[in-house]
C-alpha cells in the first residue's frame, strides 16, 4: 500500500481507491484518515469538502442523511414497542362496550328463560283444564274403570 500523501493534487477516485485515505476538496489534498477519531477535525479538513469511501457525498451531508436516519429508525421501532404493549394490554381486559353486550346478552337469555317458563305453566293450565295434561302411564286413560 503506498501512502495517501502520494495521492495529493491528483483526483478524488485516486485517492479514495485506498480506503484508508480521505480526500479534502478545497485544497486536493489526499491526508490518511485519522482513525482514532469517527469525523474527521476541522483543522485536518472541513466537513463539507471531506470525502471518504465515495467523491460524490461528503462528511457533512453523510452525517445528516445518518443521524436521520438513525432517528427514523429509533422512532419506527418505539412506535412499535408502543403498538404492541397497548394492543397486548387492550386483548388482556375487555372494554366497557365488550362487557356491556356481554351483559345485556345474558340478561336477554335470563327473560327468554323465565318466558318460557311461565309458557310451558300456563299450557300446562289449559291442559289439566281440558284433561289433556299428560300422565306418566299413556294408556292408562284407555282403561275402562
Amino acid at each position: 500500500m503506498t501512502g495517501c500523501s502520494q495521492n495529493t493534487n491528483r483526483t478524488c477516485e485516486e485517492c479514495l481507491k485506498n480506503v484508508s485515505c480521505l480526500w479534502c476538496n478545497t485544497d486536493k489534498a489526499c491526508l490518511d484518515y485519522p482513525v482514532t477519531k469517527i469525523l474527521p477535525p476541522s483543522s485536518l479538513c472541513k466537513l463539507s469538502s471531506a470525502r471518504w469511501g465515495v467523491c460524490w457525498v461528503n462528511f457533512e451531508a453523510l452525517t445528516i442523511a445518518l443521524s436521520v436516519l438513525g432517528g427514523a429508525l429509533l422512532l419506527g421501532v418505539a412506535c412499535c414497542c408502543c403498538l404492541c404493549c397497548c394492543g397486548r394490554r387492550r386483548s388482556r381486559r375487555p372494554d366497557k362496550s365488550d362487557e356491556r353486550a356481554a351483559r345485556e346478552r345474558e340478561e336477554r337469555r335470563v327473560r327468554q328463560e323465565e318466558r318460557r317458563a311461565e309458557m310451558k305453566s300456563r299450557h300446562d293450565e289449559i291442559r289439566r283444564k281440558y284433561g289433556l295434561f299428560r300422565e306418566e302411564n299413556p294408556y292408562a286413560r284407555f282403561e275402562n274403570n
